[in-house]
């Protein structure tokens, strides 16, 4: 329970915080220097701001209604074990024809490109490039051509249907041999092979340096912090070398993404996208390499102690030294937003108080340690506009708990959608407001089998969670725990096929098509 109305100094550190149980923290003069010494200590050049005095805000959606999905855990017979993006282009084709407007997925971003893989999608490599999990090998260009290359996989990887949990690392070992085989294909004469060229001078030098990472990543390990130091930075002239010397490699790994790219375009297509942005990345991944020097490596993301962690949590996160990250132009920002909104109608932006400030541990202490760091909130916000105005896309702040009232005032100036969740909620939803993206509950909280009360809501935006829809009591994820229940790696307890055809998920589909009713 932090409040923004409080001193800050030039290095952005706040003064100290109202917690949970309405106690004042000041921030001890050890987290401080501790912070400071993370964010690098340089002489602070503060730019000037280049903000219209006027928002001009982010695009307002058509009211719809949607499901909110968890991409991996809708798997249908043609899976390899995980849900991928024929699956949800099929999840979308049959909303549609239900009236549905969007379909709010959880984050696609590409984890570490070894074994063994990071279930949480929260904690991806890279948020701008897509995991190679998501591929329907069957559906790549060519694949028909070279059926003998995966066919003997794709019955192993049917097989993994079968399996209580996903598997991800044998879903990947699975994919990887077959996308390797189509690889060799491809580069042999594929018609397609000008479009690929296309795409790889279109995504320019920052598709070359996530496959430049995967290739490392190969060849010295999972964390580049632990690579030999003349790899460690994007631009040391060793890195250049190793490209020069593994370019094939590296095509092989932005074929991927071109492949990805085509995927997820058609899974747009049959139905708006809601893209999820994560609030951080791997700090040992690809986009913490690429982007290093704005980063602070002493301090890591997280939340104080509150009603439902009294220690407090580290995410392990790598947060942007302010200053730096405006010295660059927001440019980390824009390329990820932009990466996202490619093929989306929208954009959730998780964690929205990310925006304003964020929760800094330094590395040598425990989360009650920690103190918040000021962001230039107008300055983001007016990013995410441009990017959304850009494609037509609306964005929606999760913003759940307790919020300063000026934070949301800021919000709705610039556009953005609030949420709103039952399980926060006293007030009935056909008392919510209009711009608000208002849902049953999230994937950290317990499901409801069947709410059909969230149709009376007037909000713009009303989504319901697959899970609901097919009665699942056990939520994908349970914050603060990681080897104590299988997180992120249950898949719906029925097949795309069977949920086409089930009572309750069409009863609530039909119940959110009405949409709100005279009371």
């Amino acid at each position: 329970m932090h409040t923004l109305e409080t001193q800050v100094d030039v290095w952005g550190i706040e003064a100290g915080f109202i917690d949970a149980f309405e106690r004042w923290h000041d921030t001890p003069e050890a987290t401080r220097l501790a912070l400071r010494s993370a964010m690098g200590q340089e002489p602070l050049e503060i730019a000037e701001h280049w903000i219209p005095d006027a928002p001009e805000p982010c695009p307002e959606p058509a009211r719809a209604w949607g499901w909110t999905v968890q991409v991996y855990a809708l798997r249908s017979q043609g899976s390899w074990g995980i849900g991928d993006l024929a699956d949800l282009r099929r999840l979308g084709q049959w909303s549609a024809a239900r009236g549905a407007g969007f379909v709010q997925i959880s984050p696609l971003g590409a984890m570490q490109a070894v074994p063994p893989l990071e279930p949480s999608p929260y904690y991806p490599s890279s948020r701008r490039y897509l995991s190679p999990l998501f591929l329907r090998i069957e559906e790549i260009p060519g694949a028909q051509r070279a059926a003998a290359r995966w066919a003997p996989l794709a019955e192993r990887g049917h097989a993994l249907n079968g399996a209580a949990l996903i598997d991800r690392d044998a879903v990947f070992a699975l994919k990887m041999e077959a996308l390797e085989g189509l690889w060799a294909e491809f580069k042999a004469g594929a018609p397609e092979r000008e479009d690929f060229a296309r795409f790889v001078v279109e995504s320019g030098q920052s598709l070359r340096e996530y496959a430049i990472h995967c290739v490392l990543t190969e060849n010295l390990g999972p964390n580049w912090k632990e690579w030999p130091p003349a790899y460690r930075h994007p631009a040391a002239p060793a890195v250049a070398y190793f490209a020069a010397e593994h370019l094939e490699r590296i095509a092989f790994h932005e074929w991927i993404q071109w492949l990805l790219d085509l995927q997820l375009d058609e899974a747009n297509q049959a139905l708006h996208l809601v893209q999820d942005l994560p609030i951080g990345f791997d700090p040992g991944g690809a986009d913490a390499w690429v982007w290093q020097d704005l980063l602070a490596f002493g301090a890591s993301v997280g939340a104080p102690p509150d009603l439902f962690n009294a220690r407090g949590q580290d995410w392990g996160l790598p947060p942007f030294i302010p200053h730096r990250l405006q010295a660059a132009g927001y440019g980390p920002i824009r390329e990820t937003i932009r990466a996202l909104l490619k093929h989306a109608g929208g954009l959730r932006i998780d964690h929205v108080m990310g925006l304003f400030h964020l929760y800094w541990i330094p590395k040598s202490m425990d989360p009650d340690g920690g103190a918040y760091v000021r962001y230039d909130q107008e300055e983001l916000l007016s990013v995410i506009a441009e990017e959304c105005r850009r494609t037509g896309a609306f964005a929606v702040g999760e913003e759940l708990g307790t919020v300063d009232p000026w934070v949301r005032e800021r919000l709705k100036a610039w556009g953005l959608l609030g949420s709103k969740v039952l399980w926060f909620e006293s007030d009935p939803p056909g008392d919510w407001p209009r711009a608000a993206l208002a849902s049953v509950s999230t994937y950290d909280l317990p499901t409801l089998a069947g709410h059909h009360l969230l149709a009376r809501s007037p909000a713009l935006l009303v989504a319901a969670s697959l899970e609901d829809a097919l009665g699942v009591t056990v939520r994908p994820n349970l914050p603060g725990t990681i080897h104590e229940r299988p997180n992120w790696r249950m898949p719906l307890p029925k097949t795309l096929e069977e949920l086409e055809k089930d009572p309750a998920a069409m009863a609530l589909a039909a119940a959110l098509a009405r949409g709100p009713q005279p009371r």
